[in-house]
């Protein structure tokens, strides 16, 4: 952060918080109903060449690197942080194409900001050209949790193998790590399956980290963690191919799970328009 940023009316120094960019700034009425970060101002147009940014003035004592560090750090002041960008986000997002810059954009005063903008002014319009009319769908693909097999460990189950003896009890063993792996396998061919199928009809996607147990609840591990650019001309072509895949008997391995549309954050990095 710059050692020195501005000052709000009554003093006290502030900094420039940047939510997204766009050619077609929202009318001042939405800005005055629309809120970013509560400790903040007003949001407010800021003009950068041919583009504008959305920006609030925040102040600098929460928002300098040390605070803003140990506060993001916290999962509620994180997750406060998190939706306060997505409303200054949205605000802007009903006017028209907007490019999402990553939370937390803070520049020490308009001029810096401003020129932040203007530095990348070609990557951005060609940015803001590409997502229009474009929303994001966001899809999981999760295996279905299997039956628990039943316990042969006494020899008087029903698995695989007959007797008792240790040869028996590996034999049982050893078809259930199988069974497992072919389980696993099916699941994975499905989530391909179904990327592939979605794929069709979306202008780019991408792959996400696929989240763990603990964040998704489930005991099934999550195969695929996708996002898919999709063009508004498109969208009851896709929303066809989600009922497909999602139909009853087709899959049998997996559960698939949609939302959206969406602001298109996965394809907002300025790589994607270059």
């Amino acid at each position: 952060m710059p050692p020195a940023a501005a000052a709000d009316e009554v003093g006290s120094p502030t900094v420039v918080c940047a939510f997204a960019v766009t050619r077609t700034p929202p009318p001042d009425h939405a800005l005055v109903s629309a809120t970013g970060h509560e400790e903040g101002g007003p949001l407010r147009v800021l003009r950068a060449g041919n583009l504008c940014l959305i920006v609030q003035d925040v102040p600098a004592a929460l928002f300098d690197s040390a605070a803003l560090t140990e506060r993001l750090n916290r999962p509620d002041d994180l997750e406060r942080c998190a939706r306060a960008h997505h409303r200054g986000v949205e605000a802007v997002f009903r006017a028209g194409p907007v490019v999402p810059l990553p939370m937390a954009s803070l520049y020490r005063d308009d001029h810096s900001a401003a020129r932040a903008v203007t530095a990348r002014e070609a990557a951005l319009a060609a940015l803001l050209d590409r997502l229009g009319g474009r929303t994001e769908w966001a899809v999981k693909v999760h295996a279905v949790e299997a039956d628990a097999p039943a316990d042969d460990s006494n020899g008087t189950g029903t698995g695989t193998g007959t007797g008792t003896g240790g040869r028996a009890y590996l034999s049982r063993a050893s078809a259930r790590r199988r069974a497992r792996q072919d389980a696993h396998g099916k699941a994975l061919a499905e989530a391909e399956a179904v990327d592939a199928e979605l794929r069709r009809h979306a202008v780019a996607a991408t792959r996400h980290r696929p989240q763990s147990e603990q964040l998704t609840g489930r005991r099934t591990p999550q195969l695929l963690n996708a996002a898919y650019l999709v063009d508004d001309t498109e969208r009851p072509a896709f929303a066809a191919a989600l009922e497909r895949v999602g139909a009853d008997g087709r899959h049998t391995t997996v559960e698939i799970h949609v939302s959206g549309p969406w602001i298109p954050y996965s394809f907002a990095r300025l790589e994607d328009g270059s």
